[in-house]
Formats: C-alpha cells, structure tokens, sequence
C-alpha cells in the first residue's frame, strides 16, 4: 500500500472563537463614495454580545486539508502548534477528522494562533494574531501528489522559495491559495511561486490588488494570471459565481448553487471552493467538472458557523449535484 498522500496542506492553524455582536448595540456603516463597510461600537463600555462558539483546528489549510479528507482523498497538514492546550485542542480535532498529523510541529515556548471572530449577521471581521514560527517543508518521504500553499505568518516569505525548490525536485503539483500576507507581497516578490503553481485561487478583489489593475472583465482577470505562470487560474465573483482557464486557455463560469437558506456565517467559504475544486481534479476531473463541485460545498459550509462544520463526504456533495438546477453547469465565456 503506498504511502503518498494525495492532499497534503501547509499554511498555519487557528482556533476561532466567534462572538456573535448585538445589533442594538453594533451597526455597520457603508461610505457611498468607495462602498468601504466599518463597524462601529461604542468605546469604553461594555457591551453584550449574543454567543461564543470556539473553533479548533481551522485556517486556510487546515481547512482544506478536512475538506480533501471528507472527499475521499489520503490527506496531511503541514503545521506549527505551540506546547499549550490549544495546541493540543487542535491535534485532537485533526485526528478526529482523519487528517494526517505527521508534519505538525509543536514548539516549545510558542503559543498556538487564537483568533477573535466578531460576527455581525452572515459577515465577519477577524482579530488575528500570528505566533512567528520557524518554518521549513518537511521529509515527505514519497512525495505528495499536490500542496495546497495557503496562509502563512509575514515574515516567511523565504519560505515560498523553499517550496518552490521542493515542487521543482520532487514533481509534486502545486496549488497556492494566497492568503493575506502574501497577495500584498504583489507578483515580483512572488513571482517563482506563481511560474510553479498548477492551480491558483483568489477573488475578483484580490485579483485586482495582486495585479495591481481596475479591469473588471474577470475572464481577462484570469488570463492575465495564465500569463504569469500558474496553469490552471481559477477566479470567484461573489453572487456572480467562479471562472476557470483550462490548459487549452478556454474560460468557463459556474454559477453560485443555490442556498436553501440565507448564510449563517461566510468564514471558509472561499476555502471549501478552492479545496473541492482541486480535490476534484485529483479525482479525475476535468476544470469544467470541477467547478461545478466547488460551490456547492461554499453553499453547504456558510449555513453553519465555522469554517469546517458544514464541509460534505463526497456521496452528498454528489447527490446535490444531481439534484441541481437545470441552469447550474459550466458555460463556455
């Protein structure tokens, strides 16, 4: 039986507390101008808040990492914990969930990420906090079939060159999913990682940001990215649904799926499309094919809180595709 894992995820774990906000005491303004949102409380009171829900085990990678398992896929995270107990709060939720803990790291004397999740209705706004951990890509053994990069801390940006290395020895796919840190880092401080990367995830505002661009046609967003380097450039437009380049450079767009009822919480939406999509294409796939799983597990994950709760085994993903619209599949643009 072989050891290599088909999914293998790296970029840094959280646990999530999220705080539902009292709208009697909470409100969101909107600038007409820019369509900037802020939030706004009173400061120097106290304030009530509705509920407190914590999560463990999650980020960008972990995410994706459980999502790949529940889909059928050999899958492993690579990680960094402290020595405390939400360290082993986390551990104890990836076993749970199947995912491979061979390549986390627990440090001595570090603490484990905590973040801060302040809901107001569907929508969030995230107190983070990144612990500076030593990173480096661990012996595999067998390499894996693909690694998903995702969020990591900002000051390791070196730590994409190693990758870089890594995918060019040993012929292990790359997908990136950037996360904060890294799309401000823009393409020329990236750009080995974009020349190596098979699949790349982002949305229309990170597109434009990373390519420093007002262009509003997504298709010719996506292909712009083509001609950075990655392969396969999947972009996603909000309620406008998610484009794809295929290797032939012919552009496809799903619509969202959808809803059976209003979002409960959007946090890891856009993980469980990047990682159904590429889970996906691991299985045989084609872009097409694969962009028709993605949204319907986003559409599954933002009817519960957190990030991982609502992700779906493959027979229920499939069954909803089966039940879809007559309108939901992949149209040629």
């Amino acid at each position: 039986m072989s050891n290599q894992y088909d999914f293998v995820a790296l970029g840094d774990i959280v646990i999530d507390a999220f705080i539902e906000l009292d709208k009697d005491h909470a409100d969101v303004s909107i600038d007409q101008d820019t369509g900037y949102k802020t939030l706004m409380m009173s400061f120097g009171s106290k304030l009530p808040y509705k509920e407190k829900v914590v999560v463990n085990a999650v980020g960008n990678s972990p995410n994706a990492a459980v999502s790949a398992h529940r889909l059928g896929l050999k899958s492993a995270l690579v990680t960094n914990l402290g020595n405390d107990k939400y360290g082993n709060d986390c551990l104890r939720a990836l076993r749970t969930e199947g995912v491979s803990t061979d390549f986390v790291k627990v440090h001595e004397g570090k603490a484990t990420n905590y973040h801060y999740v302040l809901r107001y209705g569907p929508e969030r706004t995230i107190l983070v906090k990144h612990e500076n951990y030593p990173y480096q890509v661990p012996d595999f053994g067998e390499p894996p079939r693909y690694l998903y990069v995702s969020s990591i801390g900002e000051h390791a940006l070196e730590h994409h060159f190693e990758i870089v290395d890594y995918i060019k020895e040993s012929g292990t796919k790359l997908v990136f999913q950037p996360g904060t840190f890294q799309i401000k880092q823009g393409v020329e401080k990236l750009q080995p990682v974009y020349e190596n990367t098979e699949i790349f995830f982002c949305n229309k505002e990170e597109a434009q940001e990373i390519l420093e661009t007002k262009e509003q046609d997504v298709p010719t967003l996506i292909r712009k990215f083509k001609d950075l380097g990655p392969k396969m450039p999947v972009i996603t437009d909000g309620p406008r649904g998610a484009y794809v380049v295929d290797e032939d450079n012919q552009a496809w767009h799903m619509p969202m799926y959808p809803d059976p009822a209003p979002p409960v919480d959007r946090t890891g939406a856009g993980d469980s499309f990047s990682s159904t999509f590429t889970s996906a294409i691991i299985l045989g796939k084609s872009p097409a094919e694969a962009l028709s799983w993605g949204p319907i597990n986003s559409m599954s994950v933002v009817q519960y809180i957190g990030a991982q709760k609502g992700l779906l085994e493959r027979e229920q993903l499939e069954k909803l595709l089966n039940e879809a619209p007559a309108d939901y599949k992949p149209q040629k643009v």
